[in-house]
């Protein structure tokens, strides 16, 4: 009971770790593309698990006290309320981190090219379209992957 308390390293270096892992991970998954963020599967909690414990060991080290444990949980809370806080007062750098809205169709014509680039398929596209009150691509005047990986369609103004 006594060794719950002690650190098996120094507490900034505790810190060091979460932020490094924070950064990469954050990094990853930003690299893994919008669909990933938007659209979460088994598979994707498949994945989120599985970081989650590849990542335990760069995170802990060697240690297994509860106040590693707790010194790990409050950095991370605190980073990521700090991209939080920074990403809603820099225009920069939320576009560095969140990305930017993505031109998927445009005036009635879908840009294949920007689907397979950012991992949609057109049976995503089509059951988006529906959803949004579309039945072919030729009523959609803009469509957009949102930074949150959700595709939002404008549909084509009906004709006078």
């Amino acid at each position: 009971m006594s060794d719950m308390f002690v650190l098996a390293m120094p507490w900034w270096e505790f810190i060091l770790r979460a932020v490094v892992v924070y950064a990469v991970v954050l990094g990853l998954v930003r690299l893994s593309g919008k669909r990933a963020l938007g659209q979460i599967t088994p598979f994707d909690v498949l994945l989120i698990v599985l970081l989650g414990n590849a990542v335990q060991n760069a995170l802990l080290g060697q240690d297994s006290s509860l106040a590693g444990g707790l010194l790990l949980a409050a950095t991370l809370i605190a980073l990521n309320y700090a991209v939080g806080w920074l990403t809603t007062r820099s225009r920069r750098m939320e576009r560095l981190i969140e990305g930017e809205p993505v031109l998927i169709a445009h005036d009635g014509r879908l840009l294949d090219s920007v689907l397979r680039r950012e991992l949609i398929t057109r049976a995503d596209f089509d059951a988006a379209m529906r959803q949004q009150g579309c039945r072919s691509i030729t009523e959609v005047e803009l469509a957009l992957l949102e930074t949150n990986g959700h595709i939002t369609i404008v549909p084509r103004a009906p004709a006078a």
